[in-house]
């Protein structure tokens, strides 16, 4: 979990130039740093999360998140989530690792299961710390993790950890409007 008394969030009281307001309002849909972090989270409490079971071929999964417009999803067993898979995990090097070291052969036999991120191992930041937090604080953390999405918890009625939303990368780098020095 990442450490909210050591955010660097310097950034809030800042007055932004002239020119990266006007950048933000000829460019909608972006954001300016000292923006709440909330403004580019996909929120579970707006927005259904999109999941998948662990035993699903992860090429069915990655149709899944084509037709749901989606990069990452929710890995679920029973009622459980158990992972993040996304769709770099699907394309890139996890399939010929995971038939390298496993007795499978096939590509089209492997389940989401076999290559996703266990949920231990998700990057997570905690929805109290992400209420504070501006965008610029949430860029910062990207910049330090090789992660493409962030998981954000928060403590459920009965004390466990409940998944309340998601950072994506691609979607801050697309959003962003970067001021310069």
């Amino acid at each position: 979990m990442f450490d909210a008394n050591h955010a660097e969030s310097g950034d809030a009281g800042t007055l932004l130039p002239v020119s990266a307001t006007a950048a933000a309002i000829q460019f909608p849909g972006r954001v300016l740093p000292t923006e709440p972090a909330a403004r580019v989270m996909t929120d579970f409490a707006r927005d259904l999360p999109v999941t998948v079971a662990t035993e699903r071929l992860i090429d069915d999964a990655l149709r899944d998140m084509i037709v749901a417009g989606v990069r990452a999803l929710l890995v679920v067993r029973a009622d459980s989530v158990v992972g993040l898979i996304t769709s770099y995990d699907i394309q890139g090097e996890r399939p010929l690792q995971f038939l390298a070291a496993s007795g499978f052969s096939r590509h089209d036999e492997i389940a989401v299961g076999h290559i996703m991120t266990p949920w231990a191992e998700v990057q997570k930041l905690d929805m109290e710390w992400v209420s504070r937090a501006r965008v610029a604080d949430v860029d910062r953390h990207f910049r330090r993790t090789v992660a493409s999405h962030i998981a954000v918890t928060e403590h459920g009625a009965g004390g466990g950890e409940v998944v309340r939303g998601v950072f994506s990368r691609t979607r801050i780098d697309r959003q962003l409007v970067r001021l310069s020095a």
